[in-house]
């Protein structure tokens, strides 16, 4: 038979109300707080959650929806977010979007039933309408990655629009002109702030941007090398190109490689996230890189201040700075 809160009474000698205080996050005398947690060692007694969430309206578990965990971007993060939640006493309840809006609206019904104490949420909606089940219901929410365009929540994200705006002036300063852009499309928070960026960058140097440059579509692999595959062939094709994801850049390497052009002879690369192709590729590539531990681990501590204070406070950006990593795939011209 599993060991009970009567047990560890009967072995420490204190009352119910005190165990069960100590047990639900109470604070309790250290003495007594030394005796319960021998007590639990010994008996090895574990804590009924379902039963303790009935008591205290709290199931110390976090949901996290992202726009597709195929997202090797989207994995990073979950990992972190996890290291934190776990060392914080939480668990991690992961759901994915599938890059759909209608879906992204399923999973925040679908955690609000499983009761989790909050949700951060890196959104494929660029509007808040999916989330307003979950604010009407009191859940604490955080953003990452993405804003919404018509409300304000906790949010943590780097500048994209300056991140992209130094990455292209990176290409500039190595005398590039010719300066293609595959990205998403206005669609998706981030695809449109790097373009902007890129669009900053370029206009500040004085260089036209042809509309043969600019690659706007899926936040995919797929997109990634059949634009890199149609910039390629171009007769007139740039000097450099800024791809402004990790899957795009991932798609658009694969196709470098596969038509056997010389990088950075023939043409010049930077992308965006330093996880595993930077290490991989040769040469080894120009990176764009976010503090991804950083940010998931401030997205835990905004949420966790959130569900634990009684207070209404006004909702906080964090933005958080990139650097361009330095390799060997730009020519200087």
């Amino acid at each position: 038979m599993p060991a009970t809160i009567v047990d560890i009474k009967e072995q420490t000698g204190l009352s119910l109300a005190t165990i069960s205080k100590y047990l639900n996050g109470g604070n309790v005398l250290p003495e007594n707080k030394i005796k319960i947690e021998a007590a639990i060692k010994d008996l090895h007694y574990e804590v009924n959650e379902i039963a303790r969430g009935l008591v205290t309206n709290k199931t110390r578990t976090i949901g996290v929806i992202v726009y597709s965990v195929e997202s090797l971007f989207n994995g990073t993060l979950l990992r972190y977010i996890g290291d934190r939640l776990r060392k914080s006493g939480y668990g991690l309840l992961i759901c994915d979007s599938c890059n759909d809006e209608m879906i992204e609206a399923q999973n925040v019904r679908f955690l609000m039933n499983k009761k989790v104490d909050g949700m951060i949420v890196v959104p494929v909606s660029r509007t808040s309408g999916f989330l307003k089940p979950a604010e009407h219901a009191g859940i604490p929410i955080v953003l990452m990655d993405r804003r919404l365009r018509d409300a304000e929540f906790d949010c943590v994200k780097i500048n994209n629009r300056l991140a992209a705006f130094r990455a292209v002036n990176t290409l500039i300063a190595n005398n590039h002109k010719k300066i293609a852009v595959i990205c998403s499309n206005e669609s998706v928070y981030t695809g449109y702030e790097r373009y902007k960026g890129y669009k900053d960058a370029m206009q500040q140097a004085g260089y036209p941007i042809p509309e043969q440059y600019v690659m706007k579509g899926t936040h995919a692999i797929e997109y990634g090398y059949e634009s890199m595959i149609r910039l390629l062939e171009l007769e007139d094709r740039p000097t450099a190109v800024f791809m402004s994801n990790y899957e795009i850049t991932l798609g658009a390497v694969m196709a470098v490689n596969e038509l056997g052009v010389q990088c950075p002879e023939e043409i010049s690369m930077l992308g965006f996230d330093d996880l595993i192709l930077s290490h991989v590729v040769k040469p080894r590539m120009y990176m764009v890189v976010q503090p991804m531990k950083e940010m998931s681990e401030k997205a835990v501590e905004m949420l966790l201040k959130r569900i634990n204070s009684k207070e209404q406070e006004l909702p906080v950006e964090v933005v958080m700075s990139t650097i361009v990593q330095e390799g060997n795939s730009i020519a200087r011209i």
